[in-house]
């Protein structure tokens, strides 16, 4: 059994198709914002580590829209 998010993402997230997994991400945030839990940093700044994971997450994103057997022209 999973014991780290980490290991239930690879386990079980992962393998589920892309609208259940936005299903799920939906459900998580909504139960975090009913359970009054604040994670997220209202700074203007953003360091090294956010701008590292908005690049991560886009270059992904762009990877599952444009996949290299497809021909872009």
């Amino acid at each position: 059994m999973a014991t780290t998010a980490q290991e239930v993402f690879v386990e079980t997230v992962r393998v589920l198709p892309l609208t259940e997994r936005l299903r799920l991400a939906a459900l998580i945030l909504q139960d975090l914002t009913q359970a009054g839990v604040s994670v997220v940093d209202s700074s203007d700044a953003w360091s090294e580590l956010d701008i590292s994971d908005l690049t991560t997450f886009s270059l992904q994103y762009a990877t599952e829209l444009y996949p290299e057997d497809e021909e872009l022209v």
